[in-house]
């Protein structure tokens, strides 16, 4: 879906198409969901802190995010996709995976599902069509909005072949530092990096992953198991917390929100964990994996205090956060964890 929650909140605010909308929460240190296109002219972009973004665009539109709404614009859109396509993976609220495998007109069975939302929500959606996930995902990334791009693999070595490592889901930040490091700085000199050069600083596995990626080979199968296998909730400070005692109020009520959303869900994992940004930005994270799964606040609860106990934070916190992860049904247990580079 193309700048999904802006598009959605668009609807409710007709007056304000064809403007820089942002959502964006309303504390000091919050940070930008989604803008629109008219936004991203300016250099606003998801992630970015919302006080960037107000300085990059001071004529935009800020609106606060409201996710119970944007869940049921994606539940319009999911019912549509799945009334005409069998095998959907679902990856977040705007973002499925379709197998097109033994349809009749692949091509113009997707024009007419982007059609059909499109006159059913009033949102606009971009396909990518490939031999597989990797492609598929890069490809519905390249000309949005409302883009329709169809690659074969070898198609898309040469289209991206200029294109920086970090195009390619899989290679964040880090990871591109390090190819940077090796003089590797876009996707087609990845794909030719000899495998020993990689190893300098990747282990063989990873090595051969990222030359993998690179050359846009994957395996992946379309699954209807949906990706989320953990769940969690944090906050950001307005101001730096430094009181123990503060902090685990703070992460009694968070556990308290997650874990009701997880019983809402019916929905319960074996592993807990926290998350910890102090004020010099470093991020630290600790968990606990038990022997049943689990989903009340009465089991999350003490495990998450114990952890934040035990770390100890040695410097004022700008961010707390709690999960619980390896989820699945009561029915069918909790999901088998995947890793990924």
């Amino acid at each position: 879906m193309d700048a999904f929650y802006v598009s959605v909140e668009l609807r409710r605010h007709p007056e304000l198409r064809g403007r820089p909308v942002i959502v964006a929460g309303t504390g000091p240190r919050s940070v930008v969901t989604t803008a629109s296109y008219e936004a991203r002219k300016f250099g606003v972009g998801s992630a970015m802190p919302a006080s960037q973004a107000r300085r990059l665009c001071p004529q935009g539109v800020f609106l606060p995010p409201d996710f119970s709404y944007y869940r049921a614009a994606s539940a319009e859109v999911m019912a549509i996709i799945r009334r005409n396509v069998e095998l959907v993976e679902v990856v977040g609220l705007d973002e499925v995976y379709l197998e097109l495998t033994g349809l009749p007109a692949p091509k113009a069975g997707m024009r007419r599902i982007v059609a059909e939302i499109q006159e059913a929500t009033g949102l606009s959606a971009s396909v990518g069509i490939g031999p597989n996930k990797l492609v598929a995902k890069v490809a519905s990334d390249a000309e949005k909005p409302a883009g329709f791009v169809v690659l074969s693999r070898e198609q898309a070595c040469e289209r991206f072949a200029s294109s920086p490592c970090r195009l390619i889901p899989g290679i964040g930040g880090k990871t591109a530092e390090r190819l940077q490091s090796l003089g590797i700085t876009t996707i087609a000199e990845l794909s030719a990096a000899p495998v020993e050069t990689l190893r300098s600083l990747f282990s063989a596995n990873t090595a051969q992953h990222l030359r993998a990626l690179a050359r846009f080979e994957h395996g992946g199968a379309v699954t209807q198991e949906r990706k989320v296998v953990s769940e969690s909730r944090e906050r950001t400070f307005d101001a730096d917390v430094h009181g123990l005692a503060e902090l685990e109020a703070i992460l009694e009520r968070l556990v308290a929100e997650l874990c009701g959303a997880l019983e809402r869900q019916d929905r319960c994992g074996r592993t807990v964990g926290i998350k910890v940004r102090l004020d010099d930005f470093s991020t630290h994270t600790r968990a606990r994996t038990l022997a049943v799964p689990v989903n009340r606040a009465a089991d999350v609860g003490p495990v998450a205090l114990e952890l934040l106990r035990a770390f100890a934070p040695p410097r004022p916190v700008r961010l707390l956060g709690v999960r619980v992860a390896g989820l699945g049904s009561r029915q069918t247990g909790p999901a088998q964890l995947t890793l990924a580079v």
